[in-house]
């Protein structure tokens, strides 16, 4: 799609993703003179222009950041504003923290996440947008390894994405593992444990599982952690949360 907006003629982008970020993208460039429309649609049509111009453009929040601490509000039984966060960006996860008993309430430009009871088992299938997101899984098997009841995720975008699954179990969850689905059976409290981080999501899904279990939880391999969430030991810390970084 950038490259289209400086190029000759008419471009026509077929099964273009529809996430908010397309739209927040052809937004900044729209204002810089191109000429983009259908963003967030499956179609992206596009008119090259000569040249852009300066123009000034607020980024969109990252929702699965945002999403990802409405889940370490949900395990811990916290009250979290997030402050930038918006429940349309978030729909299919907003829908699913409901189900499971969150409450997620829009506060003008601050989406406020909390839990005031028990947590409920329920199934999640990762799906392309607007659906439930591939990168919203594995926090989500963090907290669903301590609601009531039993739980399912299939996972249907990326496959061997349950690598985190191992070192959950190894802090009490019961999961297995069953091709692309994942059964969850909610326990009643995590233990902490020595664990290693495989990718981005999963270090956080770890953290999660830390922030709610009993004594110490020791997370190796962090450097995935900086590609996606800026300094969360501190903000985390700034929450309640008892969390150090000891080394890189």
């Amino acid at each position: 799609m950038m490259a289209a907006t400086l190029a000759k003629g008419r471009t026509e982008i077929i099964n273009a993703a529809r996430e908010p970020e397309m739209v927040d993208l052809a937004n900044c460039l729209n204002a810089m003179g191109a000429r983009i429309q259908g963003a967030g649609s499956g179609t992206i049509t596009i008119e090259g222009v000569e040249a852009l111009h300066g123009a000034e453009h607020r980024i969109m929040p990252d929702r699965i950041e945002c999403g990802t601490y409405a889940c370490a509000a949900a395990i811990t039984g916290g009250d979290l504003r997030l402050v930038g966060g918006h429940v349309d960006h978030l729909g299919a996860v907003v829908r699913a923290l409901e189900e499971t008993g969150v409450e997620v309430t829009q506060e003008g430009d601050t989406m406020r996440v909390r839990r005031t009871g028990a947590l409920r088992g329920i199934d999640i299938m990762t799906e392309p947008y607007p659906g439930f997101p591939t990168d919203m899984q594995a926090q989500f098997m963090a907290l669903l390894s301590v609601a009531d009841g039993a739980s399912m995720i299939t996972e249907t975008i990326f496959e061997n994405r349950f690598m985190h699954v191992p070192e959950l179990n190894r802090m009490g969850a019961r999961i297995n593992v069953h091709g692309s689905s994942a059964i969850i059976r909610g326990v009643h409290g995590l233990s902490g444990a020595p664990v290693m981080a495989t990718d981005l999501r999963a270090s956080f899904s770890l953290i999660l599982a830390g922030l709610a279990a009993h004594g110490e939880t020791i997370l190796s391999r962090v450097y995935h952690l900086d590609r996606g969430y800026e300094a969360v030991e501190r903000k985390l810390a700034a929450c309640g949360a008892q969390i150090e970084r000891v080394r890189d």
